[in-house]
């Protein structure tokens, strides 16, 4: 399972630092072909099945925002230091509102000003990703990049 994603994998958004992470809908079913990832944070208002990677599961309701905003914010550091050397992948349900909000909000660590992260997501990933005003202010007010810290 290690290596990294292929830019031109399905799902695949370069952060503007190299980091290839890949989002996924869990409604569509897995390319067998596709390679698997290494560690996974799945965005749900309930618990995920298992998986035979590594995952973690942070609460996040569709069309919602994250339960517990601390947590999420430590969740998506872990995401974005982890995708330097392994295969990282963020999903949801469909792949597109939280999937989209949490990507904007790495790449708003990665350094894409809070401003610019949801067009650098919709431009890099899904045109329609980050689907509610709410979603969109939460990116907006995302702390800003991690200094030091796997770079």
């Amino acid at each position: 399972m290690g290596g990294l994603w292929d830019e031109s994998d399905a799902g695949v958004l370069r952060l503007p630092s190299g980091r290839l992470i890949r989002g996924r809908g869990l409604r569509h079913p897995l390319d067998p072909a596709a390679p698997t990832p290494s560690y996974a944070l799945y965005l749900l208002g309930r618990q995920p099945a298992p998986v035979a990677w590594e995952s973690r599961w942070l609460r996040w309701p569709d069309f919602r925002l994250p339960a517990d905003r601390m947590d999420a914010r430590a969740a998506l550091v872990e995401v974005w230091e982890r995708a330097v050397g392994e295969r990282v992948e963020v999903a949801c349900g469909g792949g597109r509102g939280r999937t989209g909000t949490a990507l904007a909000c790495l790449a708003v660590l990665d350094g894409v000003p809070a401003g610019e992260a949801v067009a650098y997501v919709r431009a890099h990933y899904d045109r329609q990703a980050v689907e509610t005003p709410w979603q969109k202010r939460y990116v907006r007010g995302f702390a800003g990049p991690v200094t030091g810290a796997g770079t």
